[in-house]
């Protein structure tokens, strides 16, 4: 995973590229000193050889933070090692790794122009000291040309690889932002819904007061204020439950667990639902009909014909649980990692709930839910 990584992400973007870079130009030093001292390529570097050969490996620290810099720095020290006729296999891993870098880093254009420059550079070398080496010749000019190439194919990977990660995000961000904006459109409906009922139940309290006070219906009143105050009392407790803000217009009526018979017919599901004579707050009904309602979708798009499809519904002490089995494939074919599935998370938490997703150890996929019910009542 992080030989992988290394290759996809931002190499000036990587943690610590200086003292990464330190201790690998170190450790190319001493590759250097053990091919000098073993290989026969030339003469055995003397004082002055060592001398170039060790600085030419200094300016690799900073190669990701300076790499043209770097490049001309370590050719200022490996040309004239090279013209000396020195060990000339022990410079070539820090100068391949200098290329390399100068390729994944910058633009074609500039790896194009190191490319002849440096080809041109090490012919010229290779003509006045070995003139008569063709085959070594076209095998140095080989191996600069390989490193390039290489280097600029990986420039495009990460670019591919951060496009597509770019596109991802957004796509993910636009998801969840149409779940948050349903969850508001349905918030607005039961505002609407609660105030609308208030009203109502107020101009009832005032119409009792008004029209015969000599007689007043002291049991009408009474009802009137105490459907007021429990419609308060529950408007309090969804707002409470829902995290996003009041945009946009209704659409249609606000869904919850009695709309769901309807729902699962269309799919061909098995619904279950144990939840007795328990009051449900209509935000936890809402997000519990859109939890189901996206996992059918899900199931009947991804998943293989014919599958079995479960829906259940229940209470566990004051928790609403929301279960829907999938006999068949998983979504896409992935463990949760879906748009669908982040915007039922959002649906989820939108009431303090949680959700998990993913495929099932018989085979299959599940998604299941827990929404917790405040202060829930039962009625009689």
């Amino acid at each position: 995973m992080d030989f992988a990584a290394a290759f996809t992400r931002d190499p000036q973007a990587a943690p610590y590229p200086v003292r990464c870079d330190a201790s690998a130009a170190a450790v190319f030093a001493v590759l250097a000193a053990v091919l000098a001292l073993t290989v026969d390529d030339g003469r055995a570097p003397d004082a002055l050889g060592w001398a170039l050969l060790l600085a030419a490996h200094v300016p690799l620290a900073w190669r990701r933070r300076a790499p043209m810099p770097v490049l001309l720095a370590m050719v200022a020290c490996v040309v004239p090692y090279h013209a000396l006729d020195y060990m000339h296999l022990a410079p070539i891993p820090a100068s391949m790794t200098a290329l390399y870098t100068v390729a994944s880093t910058g633009r074609p254009r500039r790896t194009l122009f190191v490319g002849l420059s440096v080809t041109s550079v090490t012919l010229t070398i290779q003509v006045f000291v070995n003139p008569h080496e063709m085959v070594e010749l076209l095998r140095v000019s080989g191996w600069v040309i390989a490193m390039l190439v290489f280097g600029a194919s990986i420039r495009l990977y990460r670019q591919l690889v951060a496009g597509v990660m770019e596109r991802a995000e957004r796509e993910a961000e636009r998801k969840v932002a149409e779940e948050r904006l349903r969850i508001a459109r349905d918030l607005h409906d039961l505002l609407a819904h609660s105030i609308t009922l208030i009203g109502v139940q107020t101009s009832v309290a005032a119409h009792v007061l008004v029209a015969d006070p000599d007689r007043l219906d002291r049991e009408a009143l009474v009802k009137a204020l105490d459907g007021i105050t429990e419609t308060c009392r529950d408007a309090r407790s969804e707002v409470r439950t829902t995290l996003d803000v009041l945009r946009a217009t209704p659409e249609g009526p606000l869904p919850d667990l009695a709309s769901l018979p309807d729902l699962v017919r269309t799919s061909g599901a098995d619904l279950t639902v144990r939840t007795g004579a328990a009051k449900v707050p209509a935000a936890v009904g809402a997000a519990a009909y859109r939890i189901v309602q996206e996992s059918l979708t899900n199931a009947v798009r991804h998943g293989a014909p014919g599958a079995d499809l479960s829906v259940d519904v229940g209470l566990e002490k004051d928790v609403l649980t929301v279960r829907v089995t999938n006999g068949g494939s998983a979504p896409g074919g992935t463990g949760g990692s879906g748009y669908g599935i982040l915007g039922m998370r959002e649906r989820a938490r939108s009431v303090g709930g949680t959700l998990s997703a993913g495929p099932r150890d018989g085979g299959g996929f599940e998604v299941a839910a827990e929404l917790p019910l405040p202060g829930r009542e039962v009625t009689v």
